[in-house]
């Protein structure tokens, strides 16, 4: 099997990238039409610029969690567990209401990549990766050899490679301030980070990867004491020149302006 395809379609205020490595099939066209309707509908219910999502009522009208969609509370246990783990690097409260921007949209790629499960199990295509936002949720069928080969943009020189990684079956997530400036916040200050600051991480599913990308952009250059208690494969934290890898949670390397392609 050979070739594939890219659909895009907007979702969760940024869009969503759908590439299968495989033919364009009414199956994987339903398959794929069920992973955006996953994506959109997680979006309702957690989307803190909808009035009316579950999230905005929980905040605005006194709802307790019993009175919202489940995945509510699913996603609000997670993030209780994420801060105790991450030593409250990540925080979905610290806004004083419950704001888990950081957790579901990870949650939700997982969740949404699951349509395909059935067609990588008979071969019916040989891969799949759901990009959301930058964020990537990779596949590949037990009977393929197709491997996904993922460049990691330098937060400062434009056109550059910090690094590149390869995964078969995981996720790779990019949480920094090089794309959206000083938005992100250490919730044990309440400081804004200015950076300018990019952690990566690769882990088995995109809710592992995309929450400790936040909390290791959070924590920075200097501070690895998270990472014992961290699930992850391996990843890099860039900051002001200096860059430190690690893998099986060891630090591997540490060097300065330098560029890895």
């Amino acid at each position: 099997m050979t070739g594939g395809f890219t659909v895009v379609e907007p979702v969760m205020g940024t869009v969503a990238s759908i590439t299968v490595i495989g033919e364009r099939t009414a199956r994987v066209e339903r398959a794929i039409a069920a992973c955006v309707a996953r994506l959109r509908d997680d979006e309702r219910v957690f989307s803190t610029y909808r009035d009316d999502s579950d999230i905005s009522r929980l905040r605005d009208d006194g709802l307790e969690l019993g009175d919202v969609d489940p995945r509510v509370a699913e996603v609000a246990a997670d993030c209780r567990d994420l801060r105790e783990r991450s030593g409250g690097r990540f925080d979905a409260h610290w806004r004083g209401w419950f704001d888990p921007t950081g957790y579901v949209k990870g949650w939700s790629t997982d969740a949404a990549t699951r349509a395909f499960d059935e067609l990588l199990a008979d071969g019916a295509i040989e891969a799949v990766g759901v990009n959301v936002g930058g964020d990537m949720r990779l596949r590949t069928a037990a009977t393929s050899e197709h491997v996904w080969r993922i460049g990691i943009a330098h937060p400062t020189h434009e056109g550059e490679l910090l690094a590149t990684v390869e995964v078969v079956d995981g996720a790779v997530a990019t949480s920094g301030t090089s794309e959206r400036g000083a938005h992100l916040v250490d919730p044990r200050t309440g400081v804004h980070l200015a950076g300018p600051v990019s952690a990566t991480i690769v882990a088995d599913d995109l809710t592992t990867a995309d929450a400790w990308a936040t909390v290791a952009a959070i924590a920075g250059i200097d501070d690895l004491d998270w990472l014992p208690v961290a699930p992850v494969a391996s990843g890099i934290v860039w900051e002001h020149g200096s860059t430190r890898r690690f893998a099986g949670r060891v630090e591997v390397s540490a060097f300065h302006d330098a560029l890895v392609g």
